[in-house]
């Protein structure tokens, strides 16, 4: 699964436009600035596919990429203070459209390894629950925390998302650790 190269297909403002080609989509989603395009570029092998900022609130539209086997659809991040509630509320019907109309094989649920689950995270993680779409949790950042602190901080994201630690990934996009168990979450949903 991992020898291709990917590519950028297209960027979606409204639902009308979402992209579907009959591949699986895989979609990744998570509060803005948890590392969204640093995951996507580490599981492209290509540092420059995803546009990355240190500026939350970069991605505003759903961007779709060419992964193979499957498209990966990047969502707009959410919990983002600094945008209007127009954009705000934008995003939600976007977002919402989204769900509603594709069908999604696997979402990658990203969390800050650094910091407790957020109110929007459990939102997020509820929605998923409530509508049946299928999700592992990916913990970021673990780099920047001392290794001691990663295996405990991510038993307690597993706890407070309500999954096993089977469904929970550790991921530092620039080490490339994760990769390999976020294909394997991702080769398994395409297979079921």
């Amino acid at each position: 699964m991992e020898n291709f190269t990917a590519k950028f297909i297209t960027s979606v403002a409204t639902g009308g436009a979402f992209y579907s080609d009959g591949r699986p989509i895989i979609a990744v989603s998570g509060k803005s600035n948890v590392g969204k395009s640093s995951l996507i570029n580490m599981l492209a092998a290509n540092k420059k596919l995803a546009k990355t900022s240190a500026d939350p609130g970069r991605t505003r539209l759903v961007n779709y990429f060419d992964f193979g086997a499957f498209v990966l659809a990047d969502l707009p991040g959410y919990g983002f203070a600094k945008v209007s509630k127009q954009e705000k509320a934008k995003w939600a019907r976007l977002l919402e459209e989204f769900f509603a109309t594709q069908n999604i094989t696997l979402l990658l649920s990203l969390v800050d390894i650094r910091h407790e689950p957020t109110s929007d995270d459990k939102q997020m993680i509820d929605y998923l629950y409530h509508y049946a779409i299928p999700f592992v949790a990916v913990a970021t950042k673990a780099d920047k925390l001392p290794k001691t602190r990663v295996k405990p901080q991510l038993m307690s994201i597993a706890a407070s998302v309500m999954v096993g630690l089977d469904k929970t990934i550790c991921s530092t996009a620039e080490k490339g650790v994760g990769k390999k168990e976020i294909f394997a979450a991702i080769e398994t949903a395409i297979k079921k």
